[in-house]
């Protein structure tokens, strides 16, 4: 079993509850272009465990976006939560994700979960989290079309956007349906 659908089941098990919930796409096709321009919809899925969505995630990035150099490029990673989760609880998972992308110190570990603790919302269902990913900046992350916290710190961002994007993700049936195929990585929706 593996870690991202550990905490799924986690979270599944303890909060009991159900969701049907839809977002219009022309909402955040608004909100990823602000941040991104000319951003479209490269790929989409939904990260499920025992017959539980946990989350629908969405890809946006410019026209030019290239899979296998992801962290290259500006990006923003859109997640859907069907299932409630605190922010601790997303920060510890996250950074056990992201030690399977790379490696990094156990100081590096502790700042990065106390600075993911501080711009993440915990978040219940329905709840839309937009991660904004820039090159050798940083990630912003917004919610309900405003910025709720941010971690300027280019290699935890790499490593926090390579925990869906990375060939090394212990979810890859999700990341290919995320980058799609290269043909249509910037191609409208």
């Amino acid at each position: 079993m593996n870690a991202i659908k550990n905490i799924a089941l986690a979270a599944c098990l303890a909060s009991g509850t159900a969701i049907f919930y839809t977002q219009p796409l022309f909402a955040l096709e608004a909100e990823a272009a602000g941040p991104l321009s000319g951003a479209r919809l490269v790929g989409q899925g939904t990260l499920s465990f025992l017959g539980f969505d946990v989350y629908r995630a969405r890809l946006w990035a410019a026209p030019g976006f290239d899979s296998s150099d992801y962290a290259a490029h500006p990006l923003a990673l859109e997640l859907t939560y069907h299932r409630g989760f605190s922010a601790d609880a997303i920060a510890k998972r996250s950074l056990d994700e992201m030690r399977r992308v790379g490696s990094f110190t156990p100081e590096q570990a502790a700042r990065w979960q106390q600075a993911l603790q501080a711009a993440l919302p915990d978040v219940k269902p329905g709840d839309r989290l937009l991660g904004v990913y820039q090159p050798g900046a940083g990630a912003v992350f917004r919610m309900g079309g405003r910025v709720v916290g941010e971690v300027p710190d280019a290699e935890f961002a790499r490593l926090f956007f390579g925990i869906w994007l990375s060939p090394k993700t212990s979810e890859p049936a999700l990341r290919q349906a995320l980058i799609a195929s290269p043909r249509n990585a910037g191609s409208p929706p």
